[in-house]
């Protein structure tokens, strides 16, 4: 049988954290965790809908227990802010699930003057989880799942020299630049605490082509193109309804078969139920990790550091 939201586990006094829980994949999954049982923290930045959001899964959960955290991850300090009151709040984080991002966007800076693309989907998401180490590794078995895209596979490694795409920016090529990112660093976490054998895991999960808000955003502002235009026809006509999107998120962060280091996904591809797919051991991702991490410190001025989350 196929995998679906029936067979997530009870999740009562796990707490979850989901960035853009206001929308598309991120609202299916926090409808779906706290349908579980879970207590979700759905962390965006539109406050309005994320209100609306909340609203919504209550008229049909009306016993779930939900909260909402503002959380502009094009900011560096309101993710921090963000970060502090989940801490504050929850000393165990059960499941971080790095969902929110953006798509081919026209060229632009972050708050921080980081590329846009990269800032939001990758270096917003470094720091989240950078800060919210210490509630991960006090639970008993945390997961921390990044939403990365088939666009990963066309994507290049950041580069550390012109990790903003200065004098070469493509709209197209910096949303696989970020997801790649997404990529590494789901399997560089999942490196870390593999070493250090914690039951803390990393896994990365990606939604296929579902018909979310992300291709009519990238539309909207215009960075995309003429493909941006072709690709909302396509999804409007053939993709996946987002609450079957989210599936694949959904198990990594919930399936008790699912392991630190795997990547759940539709089984064709694009479409179809959630399954796990192989991990590829091309020829220098290590070191592509490595550059990932170094970049990502150095840009952000925030280690992942682990040890120190554990003293």
């Amino acid at each position: 049988m196929s995998w679906n939201i029936a067979n997530i586990p009870d999740l009562s006094g796990k707490v979850a954290v989901v960035t853009g829980a206001n929308g598309g994949l991120g609202f299916e999954s926090a409808k779906a965790l706290a349908g579980a049982g879970a207590h979700v923290v759905m962390a965006a930045r539109n406050q309005t809908t994320a209100h609306s959001a909340r609203d919504d899964i209550l008229a049909v959960l009306p016993d779930a227990s939900l909260e909402i955290v503002e959380l502009d991850l094009g900011s560096l300090e309101s993710v921090r802010q963000a970060a502090g009151t989940i801490t504050d709040t929850h000393p165990a984080v059960d499941i971080l699930m790095n969902n929110a991002g953006v798509m081919a966007m026209p060229e632009g800076r972050t708050t921080d003057g980081f590329e846009t693309q990269l800032g939001i989907d990758h270096l917003g998401h470094w720091v989240l989880t950078a800060r919210l180490l210490r509630p991960l590794l006090a639970a008993r078995a945390a997961r921390v799942v990044t939403v990365t895209s088939t666009a990963h596979h066309y994507g290049r490694a950041v580069d550390p020299d012109n990790p903003n795409l200065q004098g070469s920016y493509g709209p197209w090529k910096a949303y696989g630049q970020a997801k790649l990112a997404n990529y590494h660093f789901a399997l560089g976490l999942h490196r870390e605490f593999h070493r250090r054998r914690l039951a803390t895991a990393s896994l990365s999960a990606h939604p296929g082509f579902s018909n979310t808000n992300l291709q009519a955003h990238a539309v909207a502002e215009g960075g995309g193109g003429r493909q941006a235009g072709f690709w909302l026809a396509w999804v409007r006509r053939s993709g996946m309804a987002p609450a079957d999107g989210a599936l694949s998120q959904l198990r990594a962060a919930t399936d008790p078969t699912a392991h630190s280091g795997e990547m759940y996904a539709p089984r064709f591809v694009n479409n179809g139920p959630p399954v796990r797919r192989p991990i590829l051991r091309v020829v220098g991702l290590g070191r592509a990790i490595d550059t990932l991490w170094k970049v990502s410190e150095k840009l952000t001025g925030e280690a992942m550091d682990i040890d120190a989350a554990l003293s």
